[in-house]
């Protein structure tokens, strides 16, 4: 079936949910979502947003503060634009109804994260993406130009490849003309004929064995983009959480919000001694690339699978207020934080790096943005500063939304677009097939391109992946689709994009750190 619409969003996080609410004032909008449209990293995100939001603050300040985390490789001229016009766009979600917390003197009570100077950070108790998710939802089931499609995969973006056009990284004027979608209760797949495609996935955690990413988060847009020779850039980056709740029979993992961090919490290691002073002055509040280093050579040094997060200091009404669903968490497995520490483990936790934008949300195939986190806009550089990447996905929503609806009246539908060409036929034999690769996916992934990666186990990862790259491609050409394989192929992509580009990147920097050989002295401070 063919379906047609002038806008085509990919993605249901807050930056397709953005895009979407205010695309639909000029055209009709379709958004697609491979699970429940609530669905997405967006709603998993415990700290908040950040912006320039009190008289002591300054655009200035949370500009530096951003540079110095992105360790140098931030683009500047971005970071400007995306601060400066980040707080009228928190405002916008203010006024669809998001609920910040406030203080007793009904001013908003902002939080302070690792890397940031000031106290910036607007939240909901500790579940900030699922308020906005809620409030953004609850306008968007309300608006007659905006169809949700819940359930239905992304297969690959339409392009002149699929007209039998050859399609080379060089070949001038690649267009996206929609995408091929799979309903995942039946089987079948659809055509999307669209002006105007939003890819906004969002990331790929589970291209780890850990992660605090929902399931869903499989990297399909940079796939998927990947595939269609659009550009990719700066997948060595990828960000790991350094506390997560140690639970290793749970995925995804249950996140410990840095913002704990900021109201007092202090790490310590299985002698119950405060270390993070011996690899960074600024302690526990240190950016996440250093934290999450030197709790990996805490590990290393000790032999232990993780280390703690020691709460047992702090007010129990200021922290439960503040931080309730990690205390019902906490309490529900027989941890009283302010009985006992809390242990943790680093977690991958997001991607820097994706597919490359412009300032207006532009990737290099025309008719296609990208926006959020499986964008690369130049914002975070090496290493993201702590809740600035929802901040991204409204700025470049907004502005992807501005330039989109200036151009789509002067773009015709493509016609003569064939249907999908359903080569594979066969049921899988057995699915272990794909679970067990998948595993051994994510095992490669973990073992040998984590926090700490040297050259040699860069090289194992590569070839152990190259074997399941081919395994799975004559599986996917012989085999009847289903989301399962799609996302095994997009994710053994992602990973093979990640191990090239880090092998490239020679320097440790940011969330990149090559090491030579294992040494168990505390790393220097960056």
């Amino acid at each position: 079936m063919q379906i047609k619409t002038d806008f085509l969003v990919i993605g249901s996080g807050i930056a397709g949910l953005s895009f979407a609410l205010k695309a639909a004032q000029k055209g009709k909008v379709i958004l697609i979502t491979k699970s429940n449209q609530d669905e997405s990293n967006t709603k998993y995100a415990q700290g908040g947003i950040a912006a320039v939001w009190h008289d002591g603050d300054t655009v200035e300040k949370h500009v530096q503060d951003t540079l110095i985390a992105g360790a140098g490789l931030c683009d500047e001229k971005i970071v400007r634009m995306v601060v400066t016009e980040g707080t009228a766009r928190v405002q916008e979600l203010i006024e669809l109804g998001t609920k910040f917390d406030k203080n007793q003197n009904g001013e908003y009570d902002l939080a302070k994260e690792g890397g940031h100077s000031e106290n910036r950070i607007l939240h909901h108790k500790d579940i900030t993406g699922y308020e906005i998710e809620r409030a953004l939802l609850n306008k968007i089931n309300k608006d007659p130009n905006i169809t949700v499609y819940d359930h239905y995969y992304a297969i690959d973006i339409i392009t002149q490849h699929h007209l039998g056009e050859l399609v080379t990284s060089k070949t001038p004027g690649i267009t996206c003309f929609g995408a091929y979608i799979l309903n995942t209760r039946n089987g079948h797949i659809d055509t999307v004929l669209s002006k105007i495609t939003i890819m906004a996935t969002g990331g790929a955690g589970n291209v780890y064995a850990t992660t605090t990413n929902p399931t869903i988060a499989t990297g399909d847009g940079i796939a998927m983009v990947y595939r269609a020779k659009g550009h990719i850039k700066d997948m060595e980056f990828v960000q790991f959480h350094p506390t997560s709740l140690y639970k290793p029979e749970e995925h995804p993992s249950f996140l410990i919000s840095e913002a704990m961090r900021g109201f007092g919490a202090v790490l310590k290691n299985q002698n119950g001694e405060e270390f993070m002073g011996r690899y960074d002055s600024r302690g526990s509040l240190a950016p996440r690339d250093i934290v999450a280093r030197a709790i990996d050579n805490e590990m290393k040094i000790s032999g232990e699978d993780f280390v703690y997060l020691d709460c047992r200091h702090l007010d129990r009404k200021g922290f439960i207020e503040h931080f309730p669903n990690i205390y019902n968490k906490c309490i529900n497995l027989g941890i009283d934080p302010f009985i006992k520490m809390i242990p943790v483990v680093p977690a991958q936790h997001y991607l820097c790096g994706g597919i490359i934008i412009d300032e207006f949300g532009r990737s290099t195939i025309d008719q296609l943005y990208a926006i959020g986190e499986c964008a690369c806009s130049g914002l975070h550089g090496a290493n993201r500063l702590a809740s600035n990447s929802l901040l991204e996905a409204l700025v470049f929503s907004h502005r992807a939304f501005e330039h989109a609806t200036n151009t789509f009246t002067k773009i015709s539908l493509k016609e003569n677009i064939p249907n999908w060409n359903a080569e594979g036929t066969e049921h899988p034999e057995e699915m272990i097939l794909i679970t067990q690769s998948k595993k051994e996916v994510q095992q490669i992934m973990s073992n040998y391109v984590g926090i700490v990666r040297s050259e040699l186990r860069l090289k194992r990862a590569f070839d152990r992946l190259e074997i399941l790259y081919k395994e799975n491609e004559t599986l996917y050409d012989k085999t009847i689709l289903s989301q399962e394989l799609g996302e095994l192929r997009n994710i053994i992509c992602v990973s093979y994009l990640i191990i090239k580009h880090a092998m490239k990147r020679k320097e440790s920097v940011g969330l990149h750190y090559m090491a030579k050989k294992f040494d168990a002295k505390p790393l220097k401070t960056t």
